[in-house]
């Protein structure tokens, strides 16, 4: 992390909200600009910090530094070293909670393996055909038409194009691994389950939508195949 004094300011004021429901009765009624922006800005932090993990702070000591800050007391721990244990604490926490996941991650692909219809292959990737399609199957360099509907082992949608309503067009090489491998196994008209091991998804990297280390979940109809595109 290069900017240290952002990183100490931003953890600063993303504390807020993170920790529980606001307990709303105890905001003066009604609001002064004051109070909107304290509030507000209470929320903004405790938003900008669930995704990292934290779930509770000392209150009493987060509110004196804060007042403190801005009155411009003496503060009891230098800028400097607020930084560097905000960095390591929240490196610790991503740290625990990508181990999380692909733990979790695991153990869902081991039970799936077990269910009916499902199927393993070598590389990890695991398929469960929903229907089965007469048509082509497309090679790598092909681009191809499909509609989807993706999710988290835990249910959570983080991409759909049938929600969108749109069905997407992408050459079948310039998507993830799995994607890759499973696409040209599929022909045309067919309708599959994929189970993505995160190495053949995102790995470590961590997206808005997708926490590191995650098992992707797709349900994937393959509609057409244009070779034009080559």
């Amino acid at each position: 992390m290069k900017h240290l004094k952002i990183l100490f300011l931003t953890s600063v004021l993303c504390v807020g909200v993170a920790f529980g429901k606001p307990k709303t009765e105890k905001v003066p009624q009604p609001f002064s600009e004051l109070d909107s922006l304290s509030y507000s800005m209470g929320v903004y932090v405790g938003n900008s910090l669930k995704p990292t993990g934290l779930t509770k702070i000392n209150e009493a000591l987060f509110t004196e530094a804060l007042a403190g800050s801005l009155k411009g007391d003496p503060s009891k721990i230098s800028t400097d070293d607020a930084n560097k244990f905000i960095q390591q604490y929240f490196q610790k926490l991503m740290l625990a909670k990508q181990g999380e996941n692909v733990k979790k991650g695991k153990e869902f692909l081991a039970e799936n393996s077990k269910k009916p219809g499902v199927i393993t292959l070598p590389s990890g990737l695991q398929y469960k055909v929903l229907v089965e399609g007469k048509g082509e199957k497309p090679a790598e360099t092909d681009k191809v038409t499909v509609h989807y509907h993706g999710t988290t082992i835990d249910g959570k949608v983080f991409d759909s194009s049938r929600n969108r309503g749109e069905p997407a067009q992408f050459p079948v090489n310039a998507v993830i691994k799995g994607w890759v491998e499973a696409l040209q196994l599929m022909p045309v008209g067919s309708k599959w389950m994929l189970y993505i091991p995160s190495e053949l998804a995102y790995g470590d990297r961590d997206t808005p939508t997708i926490p590191a280390n995650s098992v992707l979940i797709f349900e994937v109809e393959l509609i057409s195949i244009d070779k034009s595109a080559n």
